[in-house]
């Protein structure tokens, strides 16, 4: 029978390319995850123009949307069971500093956007942008 001799030391195998590979796959994995994580504004709004826009770079941003139509969109959800302005009490009890976004349609009526300021001032919102894009 023959002896195992456990002086002998092999030196461990590193193998680079199967690492390579997981982290390629790790970075391309974060990657995706993270553009789901930025808000983007799915729905076809035209935006007024302005030449002094800026972009909200706050946490806690709320987006409310008038659409063409006169549809509300909260967080690019339509309202239908619960009105806007439960939700808008809602997030303010969460945040009192909540930053309210409101993204109105070039043609939307004006006395749509105006009911929605109201709607934000009678909730006690302090903090209320109006969305525009960048005049080109």
């Amino acid at each position: 029978m023959k002896r195992r001799d456990f002086r002998l030391n092999q030196q461990p195998l590193v193998m680079i390319i199967p690492m390579i590979d997981i982290m390629l796959f790790l970075l391309v994995f974060f990657m995706l995850g993270t553009i789901y994580m930025v808000q983007t504004n799915n729905f076809d709004v035209n935006l007024p123009q302005s030449e002094t826009a800026q972009k909200e770079i706050r946490p806690n941003t709320v987006s409310i949307t008038v659409k063409e139509n006169g549809e509300l969109l909260y967080e690019n959800e339509k309202l239908v069971f619960i009105p806007l302005q439960v939700k808008i009490k809602q997030a303010l009890l969460d945040d009192g500093e909540t930053i309210f976004i409101l993204y109105g349609d070039r043609e939307t009526k004006y006395e749509k956007i105006v009911n929605v300021l109201e709607m934000l001032k009678k909730s006690g919102a302090r903090h209320v942008s109006i969305a525009t894009e960048i005049k080109d």
